[in-house]
């Protein structure tokens, strides 16, 4: 064997022993990686309550919230149908949906995502004189909601909050 050949062969052994020690270290510290939760399809369909025509350019908010912990807060625009879409809060968490449109009472309801798709009808009343934008813990009952006269938010009305309670009786 020539000298040339011996001199490599070492040089190749010898960068061999040099890196594996970090590639190993480098592979123990590493993350695994955790695939995202399955997430639910979520279509939006906002109309007004007096005719059924569709309401554009209305701010759907979304409020995902896993194992009571909110997870910040998304906002779609409804297309020309009054429609929209969104397909990335988890299955079987629960979201808080405000739909905000001019000319119209905010509207506010929990749902709990249960299956991989949700579809919703939301019907918009007009204004009243006191518009309310807070939630508390609401429970939907089924897919179809019209707001409730009492409050712009169905039963979301604010409680103890002196900003925004509702008149005195002695007003009227």
């Amino acid at each position: 064997m020539s000298r040339k050949r011996l001199w490599f062969g070492f040089a190749l052994l010898g960068c061999g022993v040099l890196f594996q020690p970090m590639g190993s270290a480098q592979m123990e510290r590493g993350r695994k990686y955790k695939a995202p939760p399955p997430t639910a399809t979520i279509d939006v369909t906002v109309v007004r309550a007096s005719d059924g025509k569709p309401v554009h350019n209305a701010a759907v908010v979304f409020h995902p919230m896993v194992n009571d912990k909110n997870e910040g807060n998304m906002e779609l625009k409804t297309n020309r149908d009054g429609k929209t879409s969104i397909d990335v809060i988890p299955m079987h968490s629960q979201v808080l949906i405000q739909v905000i449109a001019s000319g119209y009472q905010t509207y506010g309801q929990e749902y709990t995502l249960e299956g991989d798709k949700k579809t919703l009808l939301i019907k918009l009343l007009p204004p009243k004189k006191q518009q309310f934008s807070l939630y508390n813990n609401s429970r939907a009952g089924d897919d179809i909601h019209t707001n409730v006269p009492q409050s712009q938010m169905g039963s979301a009305a604010p409680t103890n909050t002196p900003l925004l309670a509702a008149p005195d009786k002695k007003d009227k």
